[in-house]
């Protein structure tokens, strides 16, 4: 059963877009009762923009696409979490949130811990696609082998430093495993997404 959105007396329910891979959130927007049934039959996210008082298509000229993974509504019913498939940016300025702007400084935020696997994730398709000439990642990427050996490595520095060695060298190593692995994952054409939706699927 359908759960009962709860517009405001506008007629419109505020919506998060956020990455169905990496969970970062995209943009913020509204939807109306003809926006959301749209974005549900069509499976595309459509919008209604308060300042022209009109339905929107996310992309419609831009080319820059959401396609609905999942639409999710909090416990009051009246604000929605779109997850996406984001087919480029999704902010007008061209950066890849909206929320590209420190509050305090006005400029680019730091990445959190919380987004460090997507920023690497973004890392490796960047170098795959640019292939800069002495790039480690593209070494990896170009020679599995080396990089199976890395991730070996790595694993036997992290299990030594988790017996003998501080935390914080514990994660270090961990993040040396974490980077190698991925690198060589996506040797064979595999993301960190296609791995998170084994995860998902061994939850008992």
């Amino acid at each position: 059963m359908a759960v009962e959105v709860k517009f405001d007396q506008d007629g419109l329910v505020p919506c998060v877009a956020q990455d169905a891979e990496s969970g970062e959130v995209l943009t913020l927007a509204y939807m109306n009762a003809e926006s959301l049934e749209l974005t549900r039959r069509t499976g595309e996210i459509h919008y209604f923009s308060r300042s022209r008082q009109k339905l929107w298509k996310k992309g419609e000229e831009s080319g820059n696409v959401q396609k609905v993974r999942a639409l999710r509504i909090d416990c009051d019913g009246d604000a929605i979490v779109a997850l996406v498939e984001p087919a480029g940016p999704a902010c007008h300025t061209g950066e890849r949130t909206c929320f590209f702007r420190d509050l305090e400084t006005g400029k680019g935020p730091d990445p959190v811990s919380g987004e460090a696997l997507a920023v690497l994730s973004r890392t490796i398709e960047s170098r795959l696609a640019e292939r800069p000439e002495g790039s480690y990642v593209v070494k990896l990427l170009d020679d599995p082998g080396f990089a199976g050996e890395k991730v070996m490595e790595e694993a036997e520095e992290v299990s030594r430093a988790v017996r003998e060695e501080s935390d914080d060298r514990v994660a270090e190593e961990a993040a040396d495993v974490l980077f190698h692995l991925a690198a060589l994952i996506r040797s064979r054409g595999i993301t960190l997404a296609d791995v998170g939706e084994v995860l998902n699927g061994r939850r008992a």
